[in-house]
């Protein structure tokens, strides 16, 4: 009788053995499963990327959202960048913000708008951001100056990735993004405008009260002082309407809400 208890005890354990076995291969199986899964959507996103360069791209369970970005480099001149959006579904519950650490402009005040974006975004885009990855990716050289001012484009990008929706491509926008989805003033709007004309954009959407600037033109004086000439630069103020001086429609934006009525 003895011998039997001890033989089933032996069956029990083991078959408890077994079963833990088999629950963490399954455990160990879903999490290579939903590795492969999310490398899947990447590599989906990115061959389609090097074939064509796509505003918008939409894989199994990923969106890519690119939107062009007015910058000013490092001698005042005004140039575009390229903003990448990815969001991936991970349906984990734990979703992951990642930057390309590739590209120099990404410092630590870019990296704060990256947050805040994010953090609004989750607000407006209407589903659990917390089920997604997002990855971003800003195309410049080491002379952009990174700054606040691509926060509310960055707000926009990922709004759309999350919704899995196309953001209109001749619209941009330039402001920095607070945490309850009002933009703030941003610097060199005019020199924004005119990159924005360049590559062909018709709208630029800026902060309240900065469609109108003040630009310094310098202008040599001189006066006679007996036998002497004695010279110095002024800088002379100047107000602009800057969708005049730029020859682009210019919009003030209070907030997100506003701004994403004209990308849609």
């Amino acid at each position: 009788m003895e011998d039997k208890l001890q033989m089933a005890k032996k069956t029990r354990s083991k078959i408890i053995v077994y079963a833990a076995v088999v629950l963490a291969l399954i455990l160990v199986l879903n999490i290579i499963l939903g590795s492969l899964g999310e490398k899947r959507a990447i590599n989906e996103i990115q061959e389609k990327q090097e074939k064509q360069e796509e505003s918008f791209i939409r894989a199994e369970n990923a969106t890519l959202v690119s939107l062009q970005l007015p910058a000013v480099d490092a001698e005042g001149r005004g140039v575009s960048t390229r903003l990448n959006v990815e969001a991936i579904r991970n349906g984990e519950g734990k979703g992951r913000t990642l930057v390309d650490i590739e590209n120099l402009l990404f410092w630590a005040d870019t990296q704060q708008s990256i947050r805040m974006a994010r953090l609004v975004a989750g607000n407006y885009a209407g589903n659990n951001i917390s089920d997604y990855n997002l990855i971003y990716n800003i195309e410049a050289n080491a002379s952009v100056i990174g700054g606040p001012s691509a926060g509310a484009a960055i707000t926009i990008a990922t709004i759309f990735a999350l919704r899995g929706e196309k953001p209109r491509h001749d619209v941009m926008i330039t402001g920095n993004i607070n945490h309850d989805g009002s933009i703030g003033p941003v610097d060199g709007i005019l020199e924004k405008a005119k990159a924005s004309k360049e590559i062909g954009a018709s709208i630029l959407l800026v902060p309240l009260l900065q469609s109108r600037d003040v630009v310094y033109e310098t202008k040599e004086n001189c006066e006679k002082f007996g036998l002497s000439e004695i010279c110095q630069t002024e800088s002379i103020p100047r107000k602009i309407n800057v969708s005049n001086e730029a020859n682009i429609t210019v919009i003030e934006v209070a907030n997100i809400s506003e701004a994403l009525s004209y990308f849609s």
